[in-house]
């Protein structure tokens, strides 16, 4: 999984900030929510297994299910080189392949008969069912004039992201409002991380392949893994 250096850091300054004492004594702020000064300062999210010679080794790397473009800049030139000299990259799941997106819709829905309606409290449905109907507003507003000119419109990209928003599991529903955000929208049709990677590995004629399973109740919602070698 990839993450931005000092996150947590700055979360957990921001919360003791809160309840510091008015006029207290501020300590220095720790050197982990400073940006990375240079490329080896960045965490890599990247392991390596080393094997016997002649043997080359194999690499591990954690990923994100988000917008490639939001992160790629972050992620250190060890890693991309590890990913352009493997000659083998294996992938959790082949987000390339049509079968599979639909089975990873398919395990994002409720058993048959059941609905969010009748599994959230009444107030929570009703602050959900009012929130995506603000987003379904803003929807037109949100959208940039590339995505216009693209033949694309808000309410294809609405259903495209919380179409039947009420069958789908809690934790679905939960990582779908995540994603409805203006920044969201706006990044929309750009690939993931993990399918820019794979799209990449096969433009450069790589041997790919994907290594997790696709479980109904086991499915990853938001970290994934590659296997470079």
């Amino acid at each position: 999984m990839f993450c931005l250096p000092g996150l947590s850091w700055i979360f957990l300054s921001a919360l003791l900030h809160t309840v510091a004492p008015w006029g207290a004594h501020q300590p220095e702020r720790p050197k982990q929510c400073d940006a990375p000064k240079s490329q080896s300062d960045m965490n890599s999210f990247l392991w390596r297994i080393k094997r016997a010679p002649p043997h080359p080794p194999s690499y591990l790397f954690g990923t994100i299910h988000v917008p490639y473009t939001r992160v790629w800049d972050f992620i250190p030139d060890r890693s991309k080189q590890a990913f352009h000299s493997s000659h083998n990259v294996f992938f959790e799941l082949d987000l390339t392949d049509s079968l599979t997106i639909l089975k990873l819709t398919s395990c994002q829905l409720l058993p048959h008969g059941e609905n969010l309606q009748t599994l959230l409290p009444r107030d929570l449905y009703r602050r959900l069912k009012r929130h995506l109907d603000y987003v379904k507003h803003m929807m037109p507003y949100w959208m940039t004039a590339d995505q216009r000119r693209r033949g694309l419109y808000a309410d294809y990209l609405f259903n495209a992201i919380a179409g039947n928003w009420e069958r789908k599991r809690p934790v679905w529903v939960m990582l779908m409002v995540n994603s409805l955000t203006e920044w969201d929208v706006r990044s929309r049709g750009t690939p993931v991380l993990d399918l820019f990677l794979a799209q990449e590995a096969e433009r450069m004629g790589k041997v790919t392949g994907a290594g997790g399973a696709l479980w109904r109740s086991s499915v990853t919602p938001s970290t994934g893994s590659t296997s470079l070698r």
